[in-house]
């Protein structure tokens, strides 16, 4: 998905060449991951000749967002609250990141 952010619109060559630089994989599994994310909606197409240019559905923001909904749904029975206070718990937050969090939310909070 970041390739495609980062390059959209994005052939699926272009794709490949930033994935496989990491990974293992041929082409045509990379074309078939780009078709998987398609039928479920994080992507779409645009067929230039006989090549696909694939873009994103939505910012990668608003999917994290959405992902981030989901894993409040199903672990934390939907409460925001209860996935925030247990990442203080956990320790995955630092201290930079709280006060940049806390002020967010002030700000919010004033309509800034």
């Amino acid at each position: 998905m970041q390739v495609v952010w980062d390059k959209e619109p994005c052939p699926v060559e272009a794709v490949y060449e930033v994935v496989s630089q990491k990974r293992d994989l041929k082409e045509t599994s990379v074309r078939t991951i780009l078709r998987r994310l398609e039928q479920k909606g994080y992507l779409r197409h645009q067929q230039r000749g006989r090549a696909y240019e694939y873009r994103a559905s939505e910012p990668a923001r608003s999917l994290a967002a959405r992902a981030v909904r989901q894993i409040i749904d199903r672990f934390c029975k939907g409460s925001v609250e209860s996935l925030v206070s247990g990442m203080v718990e956990a320790k995955m937050l630092s201290k930079g990141e709280m006060d940049r969090l806390e002020e967010f939310v002030r700000n919010t909070k004033e309509g800034r």
